[in-house]
This record gives C-alpha cells, sequence and structure tokens, in this order.
C-alpha cells in the first residue's frame, strides 16, 4: 500500500511536466521500484540542446520540433542556437485561428499540433531566439496554458458563427489575447550585435522550410505518393509521404547514421511506454517484467501497423525528438528521443524506443530531405 501511494503522489508531482499535446491527459507510466537491469551503449548520437520542459501546456509538438530545427542549425552551420518555442506557439495559434474561423468551426482548434506546424508558420512569420520571447510573464517561470486556451477557445468558437455577425475582429483580438498571455512579439531585436526581424534571423539559421518533409507508412493510400493523414492533430491538412514499413525504418537509421535527427510524433498510450522507456512485448504476461528486464517483443508487419492505426489502438499522442541509436546488452537497438518533460524525467530528460514500439507505434517522421536514401528521394521526386 505505502508503494502504491508513493508511485501515485509521483505521478501527481510530475503531471505538469507531462500533459499531452493533443488533448488528452498523457498517461505515462513509472518504472517499477524493482532495479532494472538494462544496460545501454550508444551506437550513434546527433547533438542537441538542454532538455526543457513544456510543463502545464499541451505544446510537446512545438518543444520536439524546436529542438529538431536547433539540432539542424548546428548541423548546417555549426552555432548553438536556442530558439523560441513559445513564438512558435503563438504563430501557430494565429494559424489556428483563421483556419478554425474561416471555417465556420467545422476546424479543430485545440493545444495540440504536429511537428510541421513550426515549419509552417516560419514560412510566414520566420523564427526568434529564446533570448526575445520567452512566453513567460509577470515573472512566471512556468508554462501554464489552461487559462490562455479557454480564453481563445471562446473567442474564435464565437467569431467562427456567422449568426453572430462579428466581422473581422478577431483579426486584432486574437493576436491581442496572444500578447497578453505571451507578449508581444518584437518587430526588430538584437542578437550577437545586430539587428534582426524574425524573417531575417531565420535566414541567419540558414533553416530552409522547404527543405523539410514528413514520411510515413500506412496500406489505405499509395505509396511514394504525397497525402493528407487524417488523424486529429493535422488541422493545418498537411502532406505527409508515404512509404513501406520496412524502408520508412530504413530511412529513420540512415538519417541518423548520416547526422541528421527527426522528429517523431508517436502513440504514448500503451502501458509499456514510460518516461525512461518504451516496447511492445511479444506476451502480455510480460508487459511489467520486460520494462526492467529485456523480454522478447513483438514481430510488427505492416498488416498490424494499419490495423492498430484504424482500430484506434494507434493515435498521435506524442511528439518528440529522435537524437540518437543504442543498443542494451542483448544487441537490441533502440533510438534515443529527447523528450520535453524536463531533465529530471525519464533517462536525463530522455526515452529509449525498441524497434518495435517504433513500428508499431511511431506515426510519422519529420526530416530534411537529404535525409533520406538515395532510392527513396528517386521514388519521392
Amino acid at each position: 500500500m505505502k508503494k502504491d501511494l508513493l508511485l501515485a503522489l509521483l505521478f501527481l508531482l510530475l503531471l505538469p511536466a507531462i500533459q499531452a499535446c493533443n488533448s488528452k491527459p498523457e498517461k505515462v507510466a513509472t518504472l517499477p521500484q524493482r532495479k532494472s537491469s538494462y544496460v545501454f551503449s550508444v551506437l550513434t548520437e546527433v547533438p542537441a540542446l538542454p532538455v526543457i520542459s513544456q510543463n502545464a501546456s499541451g505544446t510537446c509538438w512545438s518543444f520536439s520540433t524546436t529542438s529538431f530545427l536547433e539540432s539542424e542549425i548546428i548541423r548546417l552551420k555549426g552555432e548553438k542556437i536556442d530558439l523560441s518555442e513559445m513564438y512558435f506557439v503563438r504563430c501557430a495559434y494565429l494559424l489556428k485561428a483563421r483556419n478554425y474561423i474561416l471555417r465556420q468551426g467545422t476546424a479543430r482548434f485545440t493545444e495540440g499540433g504536429l511537428n510541421h506546424d513550426p515549419i509552417i508558420s516560419s514560412v510566414e512569420f520566420g523564427v526568434l531566439p529564446q533570448t526575445v520571447y520567452t512566453g513567460l510573464l509577470n515573472g512566471h517561470t512556468e508554462h501554464n496554458h489552461s487559462v490562455m486556451f479557454k480564453e481563445l477557445e471562446s473567442t474564435v468558437k464565437k467569431y467562427a458563427d456567422p449568426a453572430n455577425k462579428l466581422g473581422t475582429g478577431w483579426k486584432k483580438e486574437v493576436p491581442a489575447k496572444l500578447d497578453s498571455f505571451l507578449g508581444k512579439a518584437p518587430d526588430e531585436f538584437p542578437y550577437e550585435g545586430k539587428t534582426y526581424t524574425s524573417m531575417s534571423f531565420l535566414a541567419y539559421t540558414q533553416l530552409n522550410p522547404g527543405n523539410y518533409l514528413t514520411i510515413t507508412s500506412f496500406t489505405h493510400v499509395p505509396f511514394y505518393k504525397p497525402f493528407v493523414l487524417s488523424i486529429p492533430a493535422n488541422w493545418a491538412n498537411e502532406r505527409f509521404y508515404n512509404l513501406p514499413l520496412d524502408e520508412f525504418m530504413e530511412n529513420i537509421d540512415h538519417a541518423i547514421e548520416a547526422g541528421f535527427s527527426l522528429a517523431l510524433d508517436l502513440d504514448g498510450t500503451e502501458p509499456t511506454f514510460t518516461a525512461e522507456l518504451a516496447v511492445l512485448p511479444e506476451k502480455q504476461e510480460d508487459k511489467e517484467l520486460i520494462l526492467t528486464e529485456a523480454r522478447p517483443e513483438k514481430k510488427v508487419t505492416q498488416e498490424m501497423r494499419q490495423s492498430s492505426f484504424e482500430d484506434f489502438s494507434t493515435t498521435d499522442d506524442h511528439l518528440v525528438h529522435i537524437t540518437g541509436k543504442l543498443k542494451d546488452q542483448y544487441g537490441n537497438t533502440y533510438y534515443k528521443a529527447k523528450n520535453s518533460w524536463g531533465p529530471e524525467a525519464g533517462r536525463h530528460g530522455f526515452i529509449y524506443l525498441s524497434v518495435p514500439y517504433m513500428k508499431m507505434k511511431g506515426i510519422s517522421v519529420l526530416l530534411h530531405k537529404d535525409g533520406l536514401t538515395d532510392s527513396t528521394r528517386r521514388k519521392l521526386f
């Protein structure tokens, strides 16, 4: 009883740091008290900035993609630039509000999103460094968007109803609400002795939004063709490139080994998805033991993945940044993913994802097109 109570208290303490990105609470298992026998060694690792926390905000999509873009800047120009997650959040809300209102309330308006959202917003709004836009006002040090979202939701709903005859006042009211909660975005700002706008700073980072794409693997649409993936968080109706499952995994591995990181959308609702480890046991009776001791995992097929997606056993719930690969003492491979629940969560802020878990539960990955294999690039473009 005491152990159960301690685990419950620990979960409550961590809850602000593990809010789901797509509108429902993240149900994250904690590892049992038994000491783990796993021994991991790094195979490949891509440089990334330190782990930080999304706190009580449904913004893992922004934190994961921001971290991914920071690693891209390191790769492209060898410079560490701490980008503003909350500027991407602000810009996404502007786009989501416009989309929701013009569609008269028939679109999606939530805190959640996908890895491509910052890519979309950067085309129109550019990027900002963290030093000039933190999204924290009035002495606050942690993000909590509960009140802000309720006010934004109320605002867009009233403007989306034509019967209210409110016109285009939302063009001023939505930005004003974002200003009041996150701060006003600067027209110009100093950085390293020079003055930039958000668009000129985007150019300075050497990030080109047109160079990024998202790949996935499903059988209800043709392979090697772009399509709109029908998941709730895809409010922007962005297109994904569809690959056979083995080729999907091959491209993830190729990218990492070539020095590219990836931003991942995945299902984080499995009982064997913890802050430290995500695995997919072959036998149901191993679901607890496998968290501390290597056990056989499922042999995931394309058909299994598709069925799990269509019956909603697999849903898009969380987004992280893949920064490398590891192996355990038995030679099993795992993907090292930077999380946004703070450095105290998981393995110093990272979670290790097994290959079977990725094959079944990895919805999609965002990457630079140069990270694709040559053969896949020829098929897609």
